[in-house]
């Protein structure tokens, strides 16, 4: 676990200069660093129930983010995507603690996502198993991964 300070938010919430690091870093990564030419700001942030996740590092800059989506009207499904990390703050766990957190957050939720198929074992970590063929996104091999609604105790 990494020891950086997670925060969550509707997009209104998030303060303007948290939003431009944000959105700034799923650009450098997937667009800059992936070359992945794509509308990033697809408007499914605006959605109702859309929630940013992300951490800031001791200086106040954002090292992760991720978002979690929400169906209208649908509490049993949850999207996790945007899952990002910034080249400074890889393999301290950053990322880890944000899936873990979008979790608690899904609650009891069933929760798909979309996986690089090179993270395929990484979000296997977190319950998530392949639920369907691989496919190709922006030149790069994906596989959609889904994980169960917690069983109530």
């Amino acid at each position: 676990m990494s020891a950086i300070p997670l925060y969550e938010a509707a997009l209104d919430d998030v303060p303007p200069r948290v939003l431009y690091e944000l959105l700034k870093l799923r650009v450098d990564v997937f667009v800059v660093e992936q070359e992945c030419a794509y509308p990033e700001l697809d408007g499914r942030d605006l959605e109702p129930g859309a929630l940013l996740l992300w951490a800031q590092d001791p200086a106040g800059r954002v090292a992760g983010t991720l978002r979690l989506l929400r169906e209208p009207g649908d509490r049993e499904h949850a999207r996790i995507g945007r899952v990002a990390t910034a080249p400074e703050a890889r393999g301290r766990g950053v990322a880890a603690d944000l899936m873990r957190r979008a979790l608690e957050v899904a609650g009891q939720a069933e929760v798909v996502l979309d996986a690089q198929a090179h993270l395929e074992g990484w979000y296997g970590r977190f319950g998530f198993v392949v639920d369907g063929p691989p496919f190709d996104e922006d030149g790069i091999p994906h596989v959609p991964m889904r994980r169960a609604a917690p069983r109530a105790l």
